[in-house]
């Protein structure tokens, strides 16, 4: 690790550039305190890229549980929460602990891009608010129907009301616009051209401009007010760091609601970690493969240490690592040194943090937010097909216009409609000789593996066969055979000598004429 330290430590620098402002960016999202984001940036840099087995990954605060992390505190309050988070990492490690870092395979595609996608769209709609300085309530209600009474849809309308009759604050949507320009121009333009755009992230840049506007618009009409601004505790001395921390109120663990929280975290952030991970180890230049059940054992190991000191829960986070990877991040130090670097800022710059403003971080999250929900992702899902399109947008549409939970489930649901109408298609292929359907042959070829999924097709084509036919029967390529379809066979010869319908079976174990029973045929040994 210390041999790559000329490489790591530059790296380390622009990953500190880049989770600085989205530290403070995700816990505002998050409904939470400045301070919490960056708890969880430095928990997720030293204790988590210490434990973890991957080289280039960065952990820290994930905008992907924002809206999970929103709804949480506002039904158990923030010390509550944090039991939750602390819980969520324990589950974590007994996800490593019984290896189940493979889990992330399990979860349809469809379903997690959809997840990603609905919270992208979910960030840039709650945040537009904050651009304009309309809103001036930093933890806002991320589901769609607001504990305000208000929904995401009529606070846009607020919004665009707020821009007719001109009732917004000019100051922080000027900002809100320059920082924008600057994060699209560094992004798409000035990133390529030179290691100078590289090392100099443009979240920073937009950061510091917002700084100075602050400074040089007081008393002009276009200033900004205070609450327009992030609030960081300031500690007195490095001794008073800890008056900053929050600890968990562990006498909530009599609430069931608190294991509930505990479960969505814990789940959602592993999911995250598992993508990010495959993710990463796709981008790195010297193709590492990082070992999964130890990335969850890394991450719950984070998540308890964050909840105990009062940060956001940590995820692996593709955006800062990304970031590492292409800055030249060679080993894990360079995700340790970026923790450390964070934990210098608080102590060393608080009342500069607390001169940015809240406009500039909804300009940085409407990028991640479009990061997440890509118009292309929309594209290459319907070119995908309908079997992969319709879970995908049932789940954006649940956690846009319901919550994130709900979309996750409403997508499942589609997600195992989908796969259970595909066993049904592909259970078997039929073929049909001869001109005349009653007096020709029915060819029916079982798939490799049949389950119970298929009773359905399988019964339904069985009902069709006419009259005086000949039905052959090839199962020689099925190497798994449920019992519930050899019993349906065993009833269907019943009908099949009452319909006068004869019956040839072909199999591994022989080729057969109206066995007497499939049951007993079925046991008998394969023929080699």
């Amino acid at each position: 690790m210390f041999k790559s330290l000329k490489s790591d430590i530059p790296a380390s620098i622009v990953v500190f550039f880049v989770a600085l402002p989205l530290c403070l960016g995700i816990s505002v999202a998050s409904g939470a305190e400045p301070i919490t984001g960056l708890i969880a940036g430095i928990v997720g840099g030293i204790i988590v890229g210490a434990a973890s087995g991957s080289k280039i990954g960065v952990s820290g605060p994930a905008a992907g549980l924002a809206v999970i992390v929103a709804a949480a505190i506002a039904n158990l309050g923030y010390e509550n929460f944090l039991v939750a988070v602390v819980l969520a990492g324990v589950f974590q490690i007994i996800l490593g602990v019984f290896k189940a870092g493979i889990i992330g395979y399990y979860f349809p595609s469809s379903v997690i891009k959809g997840m990603l996608t609905g919270i992208g769209i979910v960030i840039i709609l709650k945040e537009i608010p904050y651009f304009f300085g309309i809103d001036k309530n930093p933890e806002g209600d991320w589901a769609f129907l607001q504990v305000d009474g208000e929904n995401t849809l009529s606070e846009l309308l607020k919004v665009i009301n707020a821009l007719i009759s001109g009732n917004f604050d000019h100051g922080a949507t000027i900002i809100a616009v320059v920082s924008m320009g600057i994060l699209l121009l560094w992004g798409n333009v000035l990133s390529k051209k030179g290691k100078f755009f590289n090392l100099v992230q443009g979240p920073l840049v937009a950061v510091l401009i917002g700084i100075v506007y602050y400074f040089l618009t007081k008393d002009t009409g276009l200033e900004l007010s205070k609450d327009h601004l992030v609030s960081v505790p300031v500690p007195d001395s490095l001794a008073g760091l800890k008056d900053l921390l929050t600890f968990p109120n562990f006498s909530a663990l009599s609430n069931p609601k608190i294991y509930i929280t505990a479960f969505t975290i814990g789940l959602v952030a592993s999911l995250e970690t598992l993508l990010c991970v495959e993710a990463t180890d796709k981008l790195d230049p010297e193709k590492n493969v990082t070992p999964t059940n130890r990335e969850l054992f890394a991450q719950g190991s984070g998540n308890i240490v964050s909840g105990l000191i009062g940060g956001l829960p940590v995820t692996q986070v593709i955006v800062r690592s990304s970031a590492n990877i292409q800055s030249g991040g060679k080993s894990k130090a360079s995700a340790v040194i970026h923790g450390f670097l964070l934990l210098i800022s608080i102590i060393t710059i608080p009342t500069v943090l607390n001169l940015i403003p809240l406009s500039v971080l909804a300009a940085i999250l409407f990028i991640v937010g479009y990061k997440l929900a890509k118009p292309s992702t929309f594209k290459a899902m319907y070119n995908s097909g309908w079997m992969q399109f319709v879970p995908f947008i049932v789940t954006v549409i649940g956690i846009v216009f319901i919550d994130l939970l709900w979309g996750i489930g409403l997508g499942l649901a589609v997600g195992i409609f989908v796969v259970l109408y595909k066993s049904y298609k592909n259970s078997h292929f039929l073929h049909k000789e001869g001109e005349d359907v009653d007096d020709g042959k029915v060819k029916m070829t079982l798939a490799e593996e049949v389950t119970f999924f298929n009773k359905g097709a399988i019964l339904k084509e069985l009902d069709r066969l006419p009259e005086n036919s000949t039905l052959e029967l090839d199962v020689t390529k099925t190497k798994f055979l449920d019992n519930d379809i050899v019993e349906i066979l065993e009833d269907f010869s019943v009908k099949a000598k009452e319909r006068n319908i004869n019956i040839k079976l072909f199999s591994e174990r022989g080729i057969v004429e109206n066995p007497e029973s499939f049951i007993a045929f079925f046991k008998l040994e394969k023929k080699k």
